[in-house]
């Protein structure tokens, strides 16, 4: 295929290049999934769009790749090499599934400090352990001085689908409850507060960890769990705008249960961000059926990661495919998927 015969839809030909919001999980984001990748590569496990495919290989198996490229590579809480582990691992967990293998691919720039790289790869490894994974294979590549960006990571995870287990956004259905694992926009605020230099009370620190083990929990517990989505790029707001459209559903939060910790809360005040728009690096998203939310809650609250789980919403069979949130005032506003992203980089 040509450049001269491809033909797209408007939205991607308003862009004739690549432009940052392509990449942040946001309308510009779908709109190149949307009509340039998924016609391109077919419209079999591709077009569920979920964390990751589901695929039979003599035994059903979860499978998923992430590229990393946050900046700054070192930040409160972690480091790009911990975070590529741990989202990979997540997304693998997501479907359902009990994360086994990993690969690794690093893309280095000439003039990397050693000491760096030795770091970032002790991370990687502390963190497979951590997560119960095994790093089985791999790639490393150099460039040319000024034509990367210090280190990448490519990540690629394997994992072994729960018997059972029929996880994805096309199951959310009307009477689901929607829970979060905990307080949101830590991440993608930990990032914004480094580059920025800001200084608060309280440091803010990422929240990259990995789901799997207290995701196992929950799935153990018996209940009825139709979707399990991290909320990464785009944040909360992105995410379930995403299974919304998957299952063609509405989504009604109330605004005053959505956690957010006090010092990301006041940093997003100071920056005009609302923190339903940033970016998590270890929270889940749980859509399950009403009647299994306690045991669901007592799950995660078990874990450290899910200690300020709460029920954020509801679904609902009204105002399809949108996302609307009660405010603390009882207006009730929509929380649309954003164009672009409000911080590029950031994963």
């Amino acid at each position: 295929m040509t450049i001269e015969n491809w033909s797209c839809p408007m939205p991607l030909r308003d862009h004739p290049t690549i432009v940052m919001g392509h990449g942040g999980g946001g309308q510009l984001s779908a709109e190149l999934i949307e009509h340039l990748f998924v016609p391109a590569f077919g419209d079999g496990e591709l077009s569920e769009l979920a964390d990751a495919a589901v695929i039979d290989a003599g035994g059903l198996l979860s499978f998923s790749t992430d590229t990393f490229v946050v900046r700054p590579r070192f930040f409160p809480g972690g480091n790009i090499g911990e975070l590529a582990v741990n989202g990979t691992v997540n997304d693998v967990a997501m479907r359902g599934a009990v994360p086994r293998f990993l690969s690794v691919g690093l893309i280095l720039e000439e003039g990397l400090p050693m000491a760096e790289l030795g770091v970032i790869v002790e991370s990687i490894a502390a963190a497979a352990a951590h997560a119960g994974v095994t790093v089985v294979t791999g790639d490393t590549k150099v460039v040319d001085r000024g034509h990367g960006d210090g280190v990448y990571v490519n990540t690629t995870g394997i994992g072994t689908l729960r018997e059972g287990a029929d996880i994805r956004p096309q199951r959310a259905e009307p009477g689901d409850a929607v829970i979060v694992s905990g307080t949101v926009g830590d991440h993608g605020m930990a990032i914004m507060s480094v580059r920025e230099g800001l200084e608060f009370e309280a440091s803010i620190v990422s929240d990259t960890a990995a789901l799997n083990h207290m995701i196992a929990d929950v799935l153990d517990t018996g209940a009825d769990v139709h979707v399990l989505r991290d909320p990464t790029r785009g944040g909360l707001a992105a995410s379930l705008n995403e299974i919304a459209n998957a299952a063609d559903v509405g989504v009604l939060l109330d605004e005053r249960s959505i956690p957010v910790d006090r010092t990301v809360a006041a940093a997003c005040e100071m920056l005009g961000m609302d923190p339903m728009y940033v970016a998590n690096e270890g929270k889940v998203v749980a859509f399950v059926r009403a009647s299994d939310v306690d045991r669901v809650l007592d799950a995660m609250r078990a874990h450290p990661e899910g200690a300020n789980a709460t029920v954020v919403g509801e679904v609902t069979d009204t105002h399809r495919r949108m996302v609307a949130a009660r405010t603390p005032l009882g207006a009730t506003r929509v929380v649309d998927m954003q164009v672009g992203e409000q911080l590029p980089r950031i994963c």
